[in-house]
């Protein structure tokens, strides 16, 4: 099968590199994600280990449709019944660039019509922002220059939702990018990591599950599951695989500290909730008072950008404090930093270069990265 993992802008390379350490094939990195080539247990192995993927669809058909009786007969066509049982609920969202067939609405209504004739299917709401409804299989519908093509989502909600992020933070930071921030990084996942902004602890928390090998999506659902012909046995022995393959605690010193007290009761309750409580010294404390390990390893963060009126002058101070207490007490870590803002990462005073750019709740990010104490002042 085809199939086409999403990810967000910027993190296609990062995404790229995990699927092919999971032994997929045929992969062609293009804006937006990555096109593999494989079996179904390669479609359930990017859905399980991917820690960057947004979403991962399979490509069921694509054909030519310039009127709506050419569509609707085309779609008749499609093998609908491999990956929807019968009565069961179905989505679609469409785009439509530069063909005769403009209006979205109407193309999904046409392909929603041949469920219900052919299927008995039931419609959900096809303008869900960012995930499909809750119990529906979503399908996505691309037509561009008259050529249809028809995707089936493979992973239900979101990847970056691994279940253990009930309680939040202000502005939090997706699990995905985290995770590509990690891995941007160079961090070794043995080396000591520490975040002094941790807010709902979601950097490290992905670092403790890189350091223990736990899979993102060991402890979650996918809309696979729900395919007619899906094998439950070799799904639940690959899964099974994963979890045996976890260490049981993780060895590596990672240390996360947020001055918000209400931050740290939201990280520890992440924490517990997926199993790395043990593995994650976390307390509140400013930043003045963060310690580094002699062991000279990383240090990984996401501080505020201040986007709104008013923030810019008491940014510039945090900017310069953190700046002023990463050369003084980090000497010899790497840094990488999540910004949005170029003037406020002048204030850190610190020599630092671009690693990726993306977006991180719309707001245009890039992570910059550098060595402490090589060039700072």
């Amino acid at each position: 099968m085809n199939f086409f993992a999403i990810t967000s802008p910027g993190i296609e390379v990062i995404l790229q590199n995990e699927l092919k350490e999971l032994g997929i094939k045929g992969l062609k990195r293009i804006a937006g994600g990555v096109e593999a080539k494989g079996k179904i247990e390669d479609l359930w192995k990017a859905n399980l280990w991917s820690r960057t993927a947004n979403r991962i669809v399979v490509r069921i058909d694509e054909f030519h449709a310039s009127s709506f009786h050419e569509l609707e007969r085309r779609a008749k066509k499609v093998e609908w019944s491999k990956y929807v049982v019968r009565g069961a609920t179905v989505a679609f969202r469409v785009t439509c660039r530069k063909s005769r067939l403009y209006h979205s609405d109407a193309v999904a209504e046409r392909f929603e019509n041949v469920l219900v004739q052919q299927l008995g299917a039931k419609i959900g709401d096809r303008n869900t922002d960012d995930d499909s409804d809750g119990n529906a299989q979503l399908f996505i519908v691309r037509i561009a220059d008259d050529v249809c093509t028809v995707s089936i989502d493979s992973s239900g909600e979101l990847l970056h939702r691994r279940g253990y992020r009930q309680a939040v933070a202000k502005a939090p930071l997706r699990e995905t990018l985290a995770a590509a921030m990690l891995i941007g990084s160079g961090w070794d996942k043995q080396s000591p990591l520490v975040d002094p902004m941790c807010g709902s602890g979601t950097i490290p928390i992905e670092a403790a599950m890189m350091a223990r090998n736990i899979a993102p999506g060991a402890r979650r659902t996918f809309a696979f599951l729900g395919w007619p012909d899906h094998n439950t046995a070799a799904w639940n022995d690959l899964v099974q695989q994963a979890k045996s393959g976890e260490a049981p605690l993780s060895d590596t010193k990672i240390i996360a500290s947020d001055r918000d007290a209400g931050a740290i009761t939201a990280a520890k309750s992440n924490a517990e909730r997926i199993g790395v409580d043990q593995d994650i010294d976390l307390s509140q404390r400013a930043l003045s008072a963060v310690e580094f390990p002699d062991e000279k390893g990383w240090i990984v963060t996401n501080p505020p950008y201040g986007l709104r009126v008013g923030e810019s002058a008491p940014l510039r101070n945090l900017y310069a404090t953190l700046g002023k207490v990463l050369s003084h007490q980090a000497r010899g870590y790497h840094l990488a930093l999540l910004s949005a803002d170029k003037k406020l990462e002048a204030q850190l005073r610190l020599p630092l270069r671009e690693a990726f750019r993306t977006t991180n709740g719309g707001i245009p990010v890039h992570l910059v990265t550098g060595q402490l104490g090589r060039g700072t002042s």
